[in-house]
């Protein structure tokens, strides 16, 4: 703590404790104010300024101090100085005292705050800053709230002073008003209970619920401003109660939410179910992570005291298994599950027509039309295709394509050029390579995974390089050249270009929105890089929801099967209840080898966003079962709290990384620290004990060192 905090918490210490130390709240009650009323009336004649800077005065302390008694100097300004001049005095005296208890709040007790619930904070900060003012004048409103708890706790926040200020002097002038003219009548006052009545209380009650009431007022307008143009097609009834379009994770889920709960609902898909994830990313890219996971254990086959050999395999039969993985996963997400839990499936290519009807051009030939209630757009995502000069000339693949195109190869590509250096590029470089493939990777940041911290970075670097892929970071994508035959990249790195030959080029830059097509455009609604909407996943138009990929901001298939509860919920029930989609705890992983997985701050976040942190590492290399495994590489890495063992973050680079992040996340969702990790058991010997291992190392560097001294002191003394 510095000087001026030290300062100003002995001053406002040393004002408390005066005020209880030498009996001051005497002074506020109702029986003194009511002996010593003709002693005021009589020093108002004749030192009226003087009374009236003294009364400003002890009202401003007693505020700024948060002391009892606000109440009765209330009154006493109405019992002085009359209805008027009263009113005057203590709307400007109260909220002068209740921004200088804001700002001491603010000064002596918000870095520490913000030290310990950052994160919730920051969530806090961010509804302070689009609403503070709103909800602070309700509160302002309704006096049952104790004005005093609100000064401290908006001191917490980071809303400005002024705002404070003037919404405080607005807010509290109709309860000022009351009692400063009950303090007129003093003298027909028998007990605070005699101002408080319960109509006087619900009437401050219904005055706090009108701006409530107001806000919906005003929502109401502005949907029907919104819903204007529509008015005239605005359906009498609807044929459903919901129409999902897309049957990727969101679309899926919020089609099983809406058929459990007995809502009528159409699953509306243009293409293959599923989605994006069984059948172009997760299931088949970790179909052939495992088999380039044993292709390359034969390889090492020493590492297990077993003789290395050289894998044979056909490419095509690889390939084929992958599609025989997506096969026997498909009936999960299949038309007849769907249709047998209660969805209506079409499909067919949807395009919204108005807000409440959908248009959909059927495979099977024709256009049906449908109307519901509400909306959930679930389009997904598709590769980015950088627009790179001759690349079209020279042929590429994405990882949507390079399933059905490397399916039709006699053998794996032999020179394989992958554009990008993210998830799905470092997965897909390392796989392919591990199958015999001479990798390429061309990365215009200067590291990998650029996302992650610098030495996860150069740990899954070094391990693709390891099993052959060139990693060329720091080059830019200039153009591809086919010049007798041969295609080329050409890229660009400290100032010359380099010629890249290839067989085979797969763009894995990253993934685009699906915006067009829907009819978004034509209703107007918003779109970015994602369609727009708020915390309840809500677009312009309040009955369209958007969920999953085209929402963003995470591309995961796990968030998008999240969001798509929000969404589903908040369609169906949020007449009468709507939740805001919560981002606080999600998690991650990269599935190269060793696995990269992480959830909430990484450093590199935690610097960014200033936020203080402690680092607690755990090397995997002196786990026993990761010995036993040959697989002894990475570590676990753990932010927590300073000198707290609340968990910030976490980043587990190793082998099933992605499986032992669940114990994190687990921990961090239900406030769990890392005292509680140690005290579980963990089975011996499994790689899960990591978890506990980085607790204990936590524990160790927070020893509480005096009193083990006394305690070796005691152990000492047992021995003599």
């Amino acid at each position: 703590m510095n000087l001026r905090k030290l300062l100003l918490l002995v001053a406002v210490l040393i004002g408390i404790a005066a005020f209880f130390a030498f009996d001051l709240g005497r002074f506020f009650s109702l029986d003194f104010l009511k002996e010593s009323q003709a002693r005021f009336a009589a020093l108002r004649e004749q030192q009226p300024l003087a009374l009236a800077a003294g009364y400003f005065l002890v009202y401003v302390a007693v505020t700024a101090l948060s002391l009892p008694g606000a109440t009765i100097v209330t009154l006493a300004g109405g019992a002085i100085f009359g209805l008027g001049w009263g009113l005057l005095l203590v709307s400007f005296a109260s909220s002068i005292g209740a921004t200088l208890a804001f700002l001491t709040a603010r000064f002596l007790l918000r870095e520490s705050v913000q030290r310990r619930f950052g994160q919730r904070l920051a969530e806090v900060d961010k509804g302070i800053e689009k609403d503070g003012a709103f909800y602070l004048f309700t509160l302002r409103l309704i006096p049952v709230v104790p004005f005093f708890v609100i000064n401290l706790l908006m001191g917490l926040t980071t809303m400005k002073a002024w705002t404070f200020y003037w919404v405080s002097q607005l807010g509290m002038l109709a309860g000022t008003a009351v009692y400063v003219n009950a303090g007129t009548q003093l003298g027909q006052l028998e007990s605070l209970q005699g101002i408080v009545s319960p109509g006087l209380l619900g009437s401050f009650v219904l005055l706090g619920l009108f701006p409530l009431i107001a806000r919906k007022v005003v929502e109401a307008v502005q949907q029907r401003k919104v819903y204007a143009k529509w008015a005239s097609v605005r359906p009498t009834t609807f044929d459903r109660n919901l129409i999902v379009i897309g049957a990727g994770a969101g679309g899926l889920v919020s089609a099983y939410i809406a058929a459990a709960v007995k809502a009528k609902v159409t699953l509306i898909e243009a293409h293959k179910m599923g989605g994006d994830c069984l059948n172009y990313g997760c299931v088949p890219s970790k179909a052939l992570i495992r088999s380039a996971k044993l292709a390359h254990q034969m390889r090492h086959a020493s590492h297990y005291g077993l003789t290395d050999a050289t894998p044979a395999f056909s490419f095509k039969a690889v390939m084929q298994r992958i599609h025989d993985v997506i096969q026997a996963i498909a009936p999960h997400d299949s038309v007849e599950r769907y249709t047998g839990l209660g969805v209506e499936v079409l499909q067919g290519h949807a395009k919204l027509v108005n807000p409440w009807t959908v248009e959909i051009a059927l495979n099977s030939g024709g256009t049906q039309r449908l109307t519901a209630r509400s909306i959930v757009i679930a389009a997904g995502a598709r590769p980015f295709v950088p627009p790179l000069p001759g690349l079209d000339d020279v042929g590429y693949v994405t990882s949507d394509t390079l399933w059905d195109e490397f399916a039709q190869l006699d053998e794996v590509p032999k020179r394989l050029v992958v554009l990008g250096g993210g998830p799905i590029g470092c997965e897909l470089a390392q796989a392919f390579a591990r199958l015999g493939a001479q990798v390429t990777q061309v990365e215009m940041a200067p590291r990998l995974m650029v996302r992650e911290d610098e030495e996860v970075s150069a740990l899954a670097k070094a391990a693709l390089e390891a099993d052959g892929v060139t990693v060329l970071t720091g080059h830019k994508a200039l153009r591809c050249e086919a010049v007798n035959g041969e295609k080329t990249l050409v890229v660009a790195h400290g100032g010359t270009e380099q010629r890249i030959a290839f067989d085979q080029l797969l763009c894995a830059v990253g993934r685009v929105a699906r915006l067009t097509g829907y009819g978004l455009e034509e209703l107007g609604i918003p779109t970015s890089k994602t369609v727009e909407t708020n915390e309840y996943l809500q677009t312009i138009y309040p009955n369209i929801y958007a969920a999953g990929d085209v929402a963003g901001p995470f591309q995961f298939t796990h968030v998008a099967a999240h969001q798509a509860w929000y969404a589903a919920v908040n369609a169906l029930f949020g007449d009468f209840k709507k939740f805001k989609a919560d981002y606080s705890v999600i998690p991650w992983a990269t599935f190269i080898a060793p696995e990269v997985a992480r959830v909430g701050l990484n450093e590199q976040e935690a610097k960014e966003k200033n936020i203080p942190y402690e680092v607690t590492t755990y090397g995997i290399d002196d786990l026993d079962r990761a010995i036993a495994d040959s697989e002894a590489h990475g570590f676990v890495k753990v932010l927590t709290v300073p000198g707290k063992d609340r968990i910030l973050g976490v980043t587990i680079v190793g082998t099933q990384a992605g499986d032992l992040l669940a114990e994190y996340v687990l921990a961090m969702k239900h406030g769990l620290g890392l005292n509680k990790l140690l005290g579980t058991i963990h089975t011996y010997p499994t790689l899960a004990e990591a978890n506990k291992y980085a607790a204990g190392e936590w524990k160790r560097a927070h020893q509480p060192h005096r009193l083990l001294a006394w305690v070796q002191k005691y152990h000492d003394w047992k021995r003599t």
